[in-house]
């Protein structure tokens, strides 16, 4: 692996320059998703269409899509030069990421009852989003991010750290009850409720938005912000989309949840 890294880069700076600009293009790429989600939605799940490409297995998409979020930066940690693992506040953010991604790429897509097919160009675009945020998440981690000895104490980390559990709880609590919506043979859609669903109706969203935003907290780097700010927009749509979706669908849609932010939004 490092013999890869030696042939792209010239220089350990000319890597970190790299890395420093993957961050700004994708902050770049939030905002022009931004507005390109202001005219459509997300094209998977219940608003895929066939003119993004041929459907793909939901389990067998969200298997392969989510797999270089895992595999990248274990390749990373394990075999290439990682100066910083071992200091600790290394350590445990790149822990925060690595347990999202073994959850959701070796349990999340298994669990999955029916679901429908992912577009082909949906499914390419998140594989690829996958290798370029888990080389540049990692990477930056593992080699070039310095901490103070002390940062896990700074306020900064601990309350990100936290956001960063509570966000990955809810998000995991999410999923479990969407699942459990229909029995077995039980087809079509019904209403969530219990946990946040309660007051949201992207709940399992705002699980992830505040998992990533506590990564951000926590780690206080362009790269992490960059990654929590593309997610917010996505999900945030995504959110926005299904709130709308469940008030035209059921007539007795509770009608004081919020799409995305408890009492407010």
């Amino acid at each position: 692996m490092d013999a890869v890294l030696s042939w792209l880069f010239s220089s350990e700076e000319q890597e970190r320059y790299v890395l420093d600009c993957m961050a700004y293009f994708m902050g770049f790429m939030a905002a022009c998703t931004f507005v390109s989600l202001l005219f459509q939605n997300v094209p998977y799940g219940r608003y895929a269409s066939s003119s993004y490409g041929f459907p793909v297995n939901v389990k067998l998409a969200w298997f392969i899509q989510e797999l270089p979020s895992l595999l990248v930066p274990l390749s990373l940690v394990l075999w290439t030069s990682s100066s910083k693992t071992s200091l600790l506040p290394n350590q445990l953010l790149i822990a925060m990421f690595l347990c999202h991604y073994v959850q959701r790429t070796l349990i999340y897509p298994f669990l999955i009852r029916g679901g429908k097919a992912t577009p082909f160009a949906s499914f390419a675009l998140a594989f690829v989003f996958c290798i370029y945020n888990g080389y540049m998440q990692v990477r930056y981690l593992s080699h070039y991010a310095e901490y103070p000895a002390d940062w896990v104490t700074w306020p900064c980390f601990v309350t990100g750290s936290a956001l960063w559990l509570l966000g990955w709880l809810m998000n995991i609590h999410s999923d479990h009850i969407l699942r459990n919506l229909r029995k077995p043979g039980e087809t079509g859609y019904k209403i969530p409720r219990g946990g946040m669903f309660e007051y949201v109706s992207g709940a399992n969203f705002l699980g992830e938005i505040t998992e990533w935003a506590g990564f951000a907290l926590a780690g206080l780097s362009a790269h992490g912000l960059a990654f929590s700010i593309f997610t917010t927009v996505v999900l945030a749509n995504r959110a926005v989309a299904h709130h709308k979706w469940y008030l035209a669908k059921f007539e007795d849609y509770p009608r004081r949840r919020k799409a995305l932010i408890p009492f407010l939004f």
